[in-house]
């Protein structure tokens, strides 16, 4: 009886060991979906970025005339200074423009232009027929700056700015320095605000159809967030370990296990 039940604890302490390794289905990416990778088919893909209150948008316009180049992009020597100088930073806020409440731009000599719901190529071409009238044979460069994205979670934080149109999840992650080992790949978070409010979005980035799926590319102001795998206390991540592990339970469960019966 008393060899048993010793090794009825000792075999639960070795399941529970066991359930708890760090495995590689756990932690690679890219892994065909199955009974425990979820399949994301035929969900909603990309679509381009529309703007919103609270965008900023840097624009540059191009003319044939030296002085409406002057009026709208400073002159050629102000650039320079701003490049050698370290104050790029500073002029370009010069010709950035806020997306106000209304989802209008100021834009001088032109006045209010709406560009709430626009893509930035349908608010670049609108742009340039608002300047038409009054500064012919110019073309308009906008892009959105100051746009960022940020990452709590799975021992790390961080607030990264978003350095083109889009960026994807794992060019996110890999800003951010990657989930560790200990992180739940299987119930990534990304906080998103959206024109209903903030939606939370759960995923697993271990399925190869991430790629189709909605989650595969971040917006602005997203924020990724990375819980903790359940089992991180017992975790075990090689063979060495994981030996090491089992010797060293069992032992320690046969000691307790004895001092108990020779107490009774």
């Amino acid at each position: 009886m008393r060899k048993l039940n010793t090794c009825s604890i000792l075999l639960f302490l070795l399941v529970i060991i066991l359930s708890s390794c760090i495995t590689s289905k756990k932690i690679n990416y890219l892994q065909k979906p199955d009974f425990m990778i979820p399949s994301y088919k035929d969900t909603t893909s990309y679509e381009d970025y529309r703007l919103r209150p609270g965008d900023r948008l840097y624009v540059k316009v191009y003319s044939t005339d030296d002085r409406t180049n002057m009026l709208f992009n400073g002159s050629q020597q102000t650039s320079q200074m701003a490049l050698s100088g370290g104050g790029e930073s500073s002029i370009m806020d010069l010709y950035t423009y806020l997306v106000l409440n209304d989802g209008n731009i100021v834009f001088p000599m032109i006045g209010k232009v709406k560009m709430q719901d626009l893509t930035l190529r349908e608010a670049t071409l609108k742009l340039e027929k608002e300047i038409e009238p009054y500064y012919k044979f110019s073309t308009v460069e906008m892009k959105i700056v100051a746009r960022y994205f940020s990452v709590i979670g799975g021992g790390k934080a961080g607030y990264f700015p978003i350095p083109r149109e889009k960026i994807n999840i794992f060019q996110a992650l890999a800003m951010s320095g990657d989930i560790d080992i200990y992180g739940d790949r299987s119930k990534v978070r990304i906080i998103r605000e959206t024109d209903t409010g903030t939606q939370i979005k759960v995923f697993d980035i271990r399925s190869v159809d991430i790629l189709h799926s909605e989650f595969f590319y971040i917006e602005p102001n997203d924020v990724i967030y990375i819980q903790s795998v359940d089992e991180q206390f017992y975790s075990v991540s090689n063979l060495t370990g994981l030996f090491s592990t089992v010797l060293t339970t069992i032992s320690f469960g046969t000691i307790i296990f004895n001092s108990l019966f020779n107490l009774k």
